[in-house]
């Protein structure tokens, strides 16, 4: 997935959010709701998540450099990890204490009206950025379930969104829920329960977050059709014996680095095995433009058993 879909992604989430924290915070202040205090606070986290989320495609967009000789990929994985503790400390962290002061002092809600017509128009604008990164991610999942789309999605930036505003739309449901049956009950502390919940939500959603960009942090190797491509490529070479191993990294989402081990054939020159070595490279290079580094080792099976 390429850079210009993970923005766009982004900058729509951005812009949803953005006006959707300012109407929460307006309709919070208004109506006394905590949970709806929890929602705003829930919006301007993500709204900076999104900031954080450009800025380090923009960083991980800088060429290599005698400090870094394979790039700045992987920034776009430090930030996407940095917006999971963001989540998970800010979002998360304040709603629950707002709820557990609203549950040892509850109010009642005034105006819930206001709430109403404020999460309807919060549902619209997240239901439309959610849609926007799902469509993004759907362009490369293929016959793949979402969740395993998910599991197997280099670009952090795309999940990172849609997880955000999944969670944003399961808080708006409770906050709703929890403002309508306060009232009808007559029982305020549903409002501070809610946001609770919301903060559990956030919770939740920032831990899976964390655990995904985990894996990419730690140098996830590239899916399995990428590797079954490189072998059906290295196998069509004639003068290649035994494929020894293929290691691959992704430093970054559309950045792969690849090294084989290949034992060749033992009439083969040097300048022959010079030769076969490049076409190789050529051949895997063209066939996936996402593998941008290739080091292939001329190696005896023998001798790569004994490592």
């Amino acid at each position: 997935m390429s850079a210009k879909s993970s923005k766009k992604a982004i900058y729509a989430a951005l812009a949803g959010n953005g006006m959707i924290a300012l109407t929460k915070f307006f309709a919070s202040a208004y109506t006394g709701s905590s949970a709806m205090f929890s929602e705003a606070i829930h919006s301007v986290v993500d709204t900076g998540n999104q900031i954080l989320l450009l800025y380090g495609i923009k960083r991980s967009e800088r060429p290599a450099d005698k400090t870094h000789p394979f790039g700045y990929g992987m920034e776009v994985y430090f930030w996407s990890f940095v917006v999971a503790i963001l989540l998970f400390g800010l979002g998360s962290g304040v709603s629950i204490y707002e709820g557990i002061s609203k549950i040892q002092n509850p109010h009642p809600v005034t105006n819930p009206f206001v709430n109403y017509i404020v999460i309807g128009f919060a549902i619209i604008f997240e239901t439309i950025a959610f849609s926007v990164a799902y469509r993004e991610l759907r362009k490369t999942k293929g016959s793949q379930s979402l969740i395993k789309a998910i599991r197997t999605s280099k670009d952090p930036t795309i999940f990172t969104v849609l997880f955000e505003d999944f969670a944003a739309l399961l808080g708006l449901m409770v906050a709703g829920l929890a403002i309508y049956l306060g009232e009808v009950l007559n029982l305020p502390i549903l409002d501070g329960i809610a946001s609770v919940i919301i903060g559990l939500i956030l919770a939740l959603t920032a831990s899976l977050l964390a655990f995904e960009c985990k894996g990419l942090l730690c140098g996830e190797a590239a899916n399995d059709q990428i590797v079954a491509g490189i072998k059906d490529i290295v196998k069509g070479e004639k003068d290649v014996l035994y494929i020894n191993e293929i290691l691959t990294m992704h430093l970054g989402p559309q950045d792969i680095l690849l090294n084989i081990s290949l034992d060749f054939k033992d009439a083969m020159s040097s300048g022959n095995v010079q030769t076969t070595i490049s076409e190789l490279e050529t051949s895997i290079k063209s066939k996936f433009p996402e593998i941008k580094r290739v080091f292939i080792e001329a190696q005896s099976w023998m001798a790569q058993d004994k490592e």
